[in-house]
């Protein structure tokens, strides 16, 4: 039997920074909407991450709703640390090769580099912060969002189906 915080089928979202000019990208599914006006969502992100040093630094981020084909960005951006993982040197050179692949393809938005493929972007702004236990809770408001594509959003019973996560 699963544990309740187990039950829901939650989506997978990555989360890209930007840091020293490099892009910085990791999964995320602690996140949810909390206030309809102003729009704002909580993001919790893990302690001892590159990308809670990157939110700390600039005090945003962007948050990107993950689609079902880009479920193999998880293993890179998810169970790999960007402190001993050059995710940047990484997205580059997925771009660069022929033909590139769709998971990893960057185009820019708002002076973000971010994954094309995902189903929606949230630009989101640092407005407060605290200890969550494990991972630091970020309360951020919506400065802009973008739906991108009308695919089914990765979600994490995918990720268990395709045994990429064991919860």
């Amino acid at each position: 039997m699963k544990k309740p915080w187990n039950i829901p089928d939650l989506p997978v979202y990555s989360i890209a920074t930007q840091a020293d000019g490099k892009v910085n990208m990791n999964i995320c599914t602690y996140v949810s909407a909390v206030s309809m006006s102003p729009k704002r969502y909580a993001v919790a992100i893990y302690y001892g991450t590159q990308t809670l040093e990157n939110v700390r630094q600039n005090q945003e981020f962007v948050l990107q709703l993950l689609s079902e084909n880009q479920a193999p960005v998880v293993r890179n951006f998810g169970q790999k640390s960007g402190r001993s993982f050059d995710k940047h040197g990484f997205i580059q050179r997925k771009n660069q090769k022929s033909p590139i692949d769709p998971a990893y393809q960057l185009t820019q938005w708002n002076g973000w580099p971010v994954l094309k493929e995902s189903v929606a972007l949230l630009h989101l702004k640092v407005i407060q912060h605290q200890n969550a236990g494990d991972h630091e809770l970020f309360l951020c408001d919506v400065v802009s969002y973008k739906v991108q594509k009308n695919h089914n959003p990765l979600t994490i019973n995918k990720l268990r189906e395709l045994k990429l996560v064991r919860m």
